[in-house]
C-alpha cells in the first residue's frame, strides 16, 4: 500500500464550486482505475470548519507502484492537474496499516489528516529501536480509532525521507470526530475500485 496526496491552495477569493463542477464531472474517470485502492476526493474551504485556505488535496491510497507512476508521469490522468494549476508537489508516503471501519459501506462525506514529525530523540534508550517502538504505538492506536463508529476507512503511513507520520481517515458523517486531526476535509467523492483489496491491518 502507498499513500499519494496533492494540495493544490486556491486564491481566497476562488469560487470553490468550479471544484465541485469539476469533481461532479470527472469524479467517476477513475472509479476502476487498475491499481487504485481508493481516491478521496477532498477539499478545504476557505472559513469551513476553521481552515484558513481553500484547497483541493485529493488523497490516494494506491495497491500497486507501478499504476500510481502510470498515473503520475504515463499520461494517466495527473496531466489534467498539470494543464489546469500546474504542477504540484506530490507527496508520497509508504503504507504501514490499513483497517476498514464500521461505516465502511456508506459514502464518506468527510475526512480527518494528522500530519506529526518523528522526533529526532525517538530512541532514548539507544537501542535503534526506537522508531519501531514509536510506529507499533500509532498502529494500535490507529486500530482503535478505526473501530469508533463512522470510520469509513484509516490509514498510517510514513514518509522516510522527512521522517513524518500521516494518519488519514475517511468519515461517513460530515463532521470527522478526530481532535487530533491537523487538518479536516471535506469529500465529494470516493473512487474505490481497489478498496477491497487493501490490506486489513498491518502492512509488514
Amino acid at each position: 500500500m502507498y499513500a499519494k496526496q496533492y494540495e493544490l491552495t486556491l486564491p481566497a477569493d476562488y469560487d470553490m464550486k468550479t471544484i465541485r463542477k469539476r469533481v461532479a464531472e470527472g469524479g467517476h474517470v477513475l472509479d476502476d482505475r487498475p491499481g487504485l485502492g481508493m481516491k478521496a476526493y477532498a477539499i478545504r474551504e476557505r472559513g469551513v470548519h476553521g481552515s484558513p485556505v481553500n484547497q483541493y488535496a485529493p488523497f490516494y491510497l494506491w495497491n500497486d507502484t507501478g499504476a500510481m507512476a502510470r498515473f503520475l508521469v504515463g499520461r494517466g490522468g495527473f496531466q489534467n492537474i498539470v494543464r489546469d494549476f500546474g504542477r504540484p508537489v506530490a507527496r508520497h508516503w509508504t503504507g504501514i496499516a490499513c483497517h476498514a471501519g464500521p461505516a465502511r459501506t456508506a459514502p464518506p462525506r468527510a475526512a480527518s489528516r494528522r500530519l506529526t514529525a518523528v522526533p529526532c530523540d525517538a530512541d532514548p534508550e539507544g537501542t535503534g529501536l526506537g522508531l519501531s517502538v514509536l510506529i507499533e504505538r500509532e498502529t494500535e492506536q490507529l486500530h482503535r480509532l478505526s473501530r469508533r463508529e463512522g470510520v469509513h476507512t484509516a490509514a498510517l503511513a510514513v514518509d522516510p525521507h522527512h521522517w513524518q507520520l500521516l494518519r488519514f481517515v475517511l468519515w461517513a458523517d460530515a463532521s470527522a470526530q478526530d481532535h487530533d486531526a491537523t487538518e479536516h476535509y471535506e469529500v465529494l467523492h470516493l473512487s474505490a475500485p481497489g478498496l477491497g483489496d487493501l490490506p486489513e491491518g498491518r502492512t509488514w
